[in-house]
């Protein structure tokens, strides 16, 4: 496994410890007012994200990208800029016991009142797909947490997916999946009266990394007791192939992006066959 691969795999390690919960509030709209608080309020008014009126729910999986979703989300309540209800949801699908007592410790210092409940899901996948079970798994929890917030009461369910994430989705569905397609921010369920959302959209993975050090929050990776250390990863070889054609294109993501935003129908082949 390269460098890149297991960094993606670990927990990210503070540097220091873990600050004040009000200072790393305050930190969002003045140290990352412009790669964080920006990007994030762009994508909500850009894309519609939040209404009057919403009940968010607002997954917690643990890892960086759905705990600074959760400070970003109490923020906005606490503003008033739109008249909404936030619920935190977290759930647990079968995590080891320091992962499970990592993600409550993380709750109650960075001050996020959240329902945690269980699903038996990482052994559910790993039973029916041994070998693969990542896309399986994260199917199944995505089902869990629909059902959640529609039990809650909620009209939106909110989701941790970043920028990378986005543009990481678009190149794998290139290369592996035969079809140009992207990762919408935003999607009503097939299933649930609800919409998913990705208020996360424009914020780049490393200035999320970057704020999750200096914060010194303990985040975890997936959690996963089944894929850690013997799955192979499509979407970890995507991180790696974008870092390196970073090297030559510093800009490539936000091309990438905006290649989905841009698209020329009269030099496609749609139609064509």
């Amino acid at each position: 496994m390269t460098k890149l691969a297991q960094a993606t795999c670990e927990a990210i390690i503070p540097t220091i410890p873990l600050k004040p919960v009000k200072e790393i509030e305050r930190s969002l709209q003045k140290t990352y007012g412009s790669d964080i608080w920006g990007p994030f309020m762009k994508a909500i008014y850009t894309y519609g994200l939040v209404k009057d009126g919403d009940h968010i729910a607002v997954a917690i999986s643990g890892g960086k990208d759905s705990l600074l979703m959760a400070k970003l989300f109490q923020h906005l309540e606490r503003i008033k800029v739109f008249d909404l209800k936030v619920s935190f949801i977290a759930m647990d699908p079968g995590f080891n016991e320091v992962n499970r007592q990592n993600l409550e410790r993380n709750l109650k210092a960075l001050e996020i009142p959240c329902d945690i409940y269980s699903e038996n899901i990482f052994e559910r996948a790993e039973a029916r797909s041994q070998k693969y079970p990542c896309y399986l798994c994260a199917r199944m929890r995505r089902g869990s947490l629909y059902a959640k917030a529609t039990e809650l009461g909620c009209n939106k369910l909110a989701l941790g997916h970043h920028l990378d994430d986005v543009v990481e989705t678009v190149m794998m569905n290139i290369l592996y999946g035969g079809k140009f397609e992207t990762m919408l921010p935003i999607l009503p369920s097939d299933n649930f009266e609800i919409e998913l959302i990705r208020p996360l959209y424009y914020i780049e993975e490393k200035d999320i990394i970057r704020f999750t050090k200096s914060s010194g929050i303990h985040a975890m990776n997936c959690g996963c007791t089944v894929a850690a250390g013997k799955t192979a990863s499509k979407r970890r070889e995507m991180k790696e192939l974008i870092a390196s054609l970073e090297k030559v294109q510093p800009d490539v993501k936000k091309c990438i992006l905006s290649s989905t935003k841009r698209v020329n129908m009269s030099k496609l082949l749609c139609g064509l066959e």
